[in-house]
């Protein structure tokens, strides 16, 4: 089937016909439950459907689109590199995009996080994370982690999300036995400052390290929590000798109001995870940022090496997206930007406290939060915002979202207004 730009309902039913009968969609089944929204362009925070609709994207394509969507910018980088390379293996090559990639990081990044390990998913970020744990600390096979969270879909990082209110229970016996601590509260208190010290305690001899997402808990259950927290399990590793892995996939490169959401707590971890908005929602691009101790124990360490080496790591169109990406936050007006978004959505999510069913509305940075006191009825809560033209992708019993930098206050004003009307849809009436 060729491509064409102004698709008619002959070509809407032969393509949705094809999906449903080839296509396996995220987290569904096949065929899918429900046809999805055949999308043929995209423009700043717009997405153009076949059939002339146009949606205000609240969710960033899952975080990562934070400069909207065809960026001058980003093309023109991504354009010029195309004329060089867009691909070569870095098992023993190198090549600038990666090398100057880097550099920037490793200056943007908190602390002394000087070593890079380029990754092609947030996942396998994870996945490397782990690794450089168990390797850096020899005999000692565990990590600790906090309940809600998530970090991914593949085996290893799927064994440190919430093995009970996650989304990995069907795979119960088959993952590694980890030490969970509760959910890390709003506000830091006495008793889970004690609890966390005795957990840590009791299994110190066999933990390598800490993995946790700060301040906010992205896919588990869009939770905000206290930064003292961060703070809390930086002691804590520092007298019992444990590294702290923070996962800043979802929240790194400004999304919470800090670049990176441990700077909230003025904590550095020994290994920070990035990813999604990293190239801007261009390519797929990971890294694992890890500090020079870690990387001497592992490269002094049995093997010699990091035993991992994706096919696709540092791809040279990716790194080239990110450095255009960090080209575009250096200018500094993310920040406003973020602060404006964050004060639209904390006024126009308001009304969502009045509505039945709703338990919490929260608000950080350019994520806004309606947690309902049931799960949302998702079908009806995506049509109610399709209907105002927006595009949310509600999940459990949460309907939320986290729009692009770019957003103006009119698009905030929209989203609000349908996560309102998703709530009220969905299950919040």
């Amino acid at each position: 089937m060729s491509l064409i730009s102004h698709p008619d309902q002959a070509w809407q039913d032969e393509l949705l016909a094809l999906d449903r009968e080839h296509v396996w969609h995220p987290y569904g089944p096949v065929p899918a439950a429900s046809a999805p929204y055949p999308v043929v362009s995209a423009d700043g925070v717009r997405l153009r459907l076949a059939d002339g609709r146009e949606l205000v994207d609240a969710m960033a394509s899952w975080w990562c689109a934070i400069h909207g969507y065809r960026n001058g910018t980003i093309d023109a980088a991504l354009a010029r590199q195309l004329g060089r390379v867009a691909h070569v293996m870095f098992g023993g090559l190198t090549h600038e995009p990666a090398v100057r990639l880097a550099a920037r990081l490793t200056d943007l990044a908190p602390g002394d996080l000087a070593r890079v390990f380029f990754a092609d998913s947030g996942s396998v970020a994870v996945e490397v994370a782990i690794k450089m744990c168990l390797q850096a600390r020899p005999g000692r096979r565990r990590l600790l982690t906090i309940r809600g969270g998530y970090h991914g879909d593949t085996f290893g990082a799927m064994a440190v999300c919430d093995p009970v209110d996650g989304m990995h229970s069907l795979f119960d016996g088959a993952l590694a036995e980890h030490v969970f601590a509760p959910r890390p509260p709003r506000q830091l208190d006495p008793a889970y400052a004690a609890h966390m010290a005795e957990l840590f305690a009791r299994h110190s001899g066999e933990l390598a390290g800490v993995i946790a997402e700060p301040v906010v808990q992205g896919a588990g259950g869009m939770w905000f929590y206290d930064p003292a927290v961060v703070r809390l399990l930086r002691k804590l590793c520092d007298e019992h000798g444990l590294l702290l892995v923070l996962d800043e996939i979802a929240t790194g490169f400004g999304r919470t109001g800090e670049l990176f959401a441990c700077e909230h707590a003025r904590v550095a971890p020994d290994i920070i995870c990035v990813g999604k908005a990293l190239t801007g929602g261009y390519l797929t691009l990971a890294a694992t940022l890890c500090t020079p101790a870690v990387a001497h124990a592992i490269s002094n360490g049995a093997g010699g090496a990091l035993m991992h080496g994706p096919t696709y790591m540092a791809n040279p169109l990716a790194c080239t997206a990110a450095l255009a990406s960090l080209d575009l936050l250096a200018e500094g007006r993310w920040r406003e930007d973020v602060r404006r978004i964050e004060r639209g959505l904390a006024a126009g999510l308001s009304p969502a406290r009045q509505l039945p069913g709703v338990a919490d509305v929260r608000v950080l940075g350019a994520i806004g939060v309606v947690e309902l006191v049931g799960p949302v009825d998702v079908p009806a809560a995506t049509e109610a915002a399709v209907v105002r033209g927006v595009w949310l992708r509600p999940f459990r019993n949460l309907i939320y979202t986290m729009p692009p930098y770019v957003a103006r206050n009119e698009d905030i004003e929209m989203i609000s207004s349908a996560i309102v009307a998703a709530a009220t849809a969905g299950g919040g009436a």
